[in-house]
């Protein structure tokens, strides 16, 4: 008989939908759109996802996303390293002045859910949605940062 195993799925997903609940109750959110480039279609809200714990994120991953939730556009920029680049769906964002604007103008105001996260060895890739406004389904990304000494040096965003 395979009920232990059943259960065991069973308390493993409601902990998966508790840690779900817990990212997008205001712990990781921000990301306004205004100004962005076009957004693809927004992804069918039946996919799965896995969610996490925001303190198994990376401490400068977990900064960056703090601060796009508290709407404070210079703490996203001080995520970055001094000379800190992010590449937006191609377009080149450097230096934390430029990160400060860019986070000003399209990333604070909407709300994150990580769905999930690979650390590697110069940082950690995310896979996570994105809804601009807080409102609608949004998108899915992913974002690849590479930290150095605690700080994004580059960050790398992606449809997914």
């Amino acid at each position: 008989m395979r009920r232990p195993a059943v259960l065991a799925a069973a308390v493993a997903a409601l902990a998966v939908a508790a840690g779900a609940a817990a990212l997008t109750g205001g712990d990781l959110l921000g990301g306004d759109t205004d100004g962005a480039a076009a957004r693809p279609p927004a992804a069918s809200s039946a996919s799965p996802a896995r969610s996490l714990a925001p303190s198994a994120l990376h401490p400068a991953a977990r900064r960056y996303f703090d601060a796009v939730a508290g709407e404070d556009a210079d703490a996203v920029a001080a995520a970055f390293a001094a000379d800190g680049l992010v590449v937006d769906v191609g377009r080149e964002i450097r230096g934390r002045d430029a990160i400060r604007q860019w986070a000003a103008d399209e990333v604070v105001g909407g709300d994150y859910t990580v769905l999930d996260h690979t650390p590697h060895t110069t940082g950690t890739t995310l896979l996570v949605r994105f809804r601009p406004g807080g409102t609608g389904d949004g998108f899915r990304a992913r974002y690849r940062f590479d930290i150095t000494d605690g700080l994004i040096t580059r960050a790398t965003l992606e449809y997914a």
